[in-house]
């Protein structure tokens, strides 16, 4: 079928209703930017899930790193998107504005050159992510141990996708799922397959340009609509069933499995990823931080699960903005709420 006929098919869809979800930031923000969510019927409600890394990141991890960058002699570096991310009290922005000590990065090797440059101060560094960022941090650390650099630690929030995707199935709220293609690119297909197969639901992997998403969004449609069980993969020029392998191996070395909390799912068994005993010297107490506090009032902890929408929580447009969030959600450029919000739906 020719692009314009893929988008009619789903623009006068009328079969029975369906509630589906993408699980990957990328995809949310995408799925507007192409003008394919807008396209979906009423028939077809499109619900965004766990797949922003900054969203799910529970306030004990942003607790500890505000608590290093007030700490003398110690500098925590991160990604731009972390420093608003809400703590239980405070923000990394926060910190910094009560003298402590934070800095935005661009890029892994300005890491090591700082630490470098200033071997007096103690480097923290955010690692925050999916299985997509995993090996690069898991060649960063590798790096500093390689470089003797000693004084570089990393507080890891890394977690892997399959845990949550299983955890939504077992919800049995959603008829299909577009899963994540950039973690697919690391972790091969195979593990989609399994859980499509292990729970009965449909799931397709789909890429981000238009045209691939028209086409996995179609497929989506078809199969959840006839109630077709399995795994779809509509990016097979760049994911494959087995995967990146020498990814795969570069984070098997670095790092291993452990339980790890999702801000708004709570304590999933095996989905986080946590730095081995070989470069223990490096890790900066990443085990452990599992209290997660929302606050009053906000959504997020139901916008994660796709059981609430952005506009229906009652601070979003009002309290919570881009400029000023209250919840993970509002923060970063794939979460939910910012992207919602972003996009012109602002109240």
């Amino acid at each position: 079928m020719r692009e314009k006929e893929l988008a009619a098919f789903l623009q006068q869809y009328n079969g029975r209703p369906l509630k589906l979800m993408e699980v990957c930031g990328t995809h949310t923000s995408a799925l507007y930017r192409t003008g394919l969510r807008q396209l979906l019927p009423e028939r077809i409600a499109l619900l965004s899930g766990p797949g922003c890394p900054v969203c799910v990141t529970p306030t004990a991890y942003i607790d500890r790193l505000a608590q290093y960058a007030l700490t003398p002699g110690c500098r925590v570096l991160s990604f731009g998107d972390m420093l608003a991310v809400p703590g239980s009290r405070i923000s990394l922005a926060d910190a910094r504005d009560r003298g402590g000590a934070v800095d935005f990065f661009y890029g892994p090797e300005e890491v090591l050159a700082k630490a470098e440059k200033n071997p007096g101060i103690n480097f923290i560094l955010a690692a925050v992510g999916f299985e997509t960022t995993a090996p690069v941090w898991a060649t960063v650390i590798r790096t500093a141990a390689e470089r003797k650099i000693k004084n570089i630690k990393f507080l890891t929030a890394l977690k892997t996708m399959p845990q949550a995707v299983s955890f939504l199935c077992r919800q049995n709220k959603i008829d299909g799922f577009l899963c994540p293609g950039h973690v697919a690119v690391i972790t091969g297909s195979e593990p989609f397959r399994e859980l499509a197969e292990a729970y009965g639901e449909t799931m397709v992997i789909g890429g981000f340009s238009q045209p691939q998403l028209l086409r996995a969004m179609v497929r989506l449609v078809l199969e959840s609509s006839k109630g077709h069980a399995g795994l779809w993969n509509e990016y097979p020029s760049v994911v494959k069933p087995e995967g990146n392998a020498a990814a795969q191996k570069i984070v098997d070395d670095t790092f291993e499995a452990g339980d790890a909390v999702w801000r708004g799912i709570g304590l999933l068994p095996g989905s986080g990823l946590y730095i081995k005993e070989k470069y223990k010297a490096f890790d900066a107490g990443s085990r452990g931080l599992n209290e997660d506090r929302i606050p009053a009032g906000c959504l997020c902890s139901r916008i994660v699960l796709g059981d609430a929408l952005p506009t229906q929580c009652p601070h979003f447009g009002r309290r919570c903005t881009p400029e000023h969030p209250v919840g993970a959600c509002m923060v970063s450029s794939e979460g939910t709420c910012c992207i919602t919000y972003r996009e012109g739906n602002a109240v």
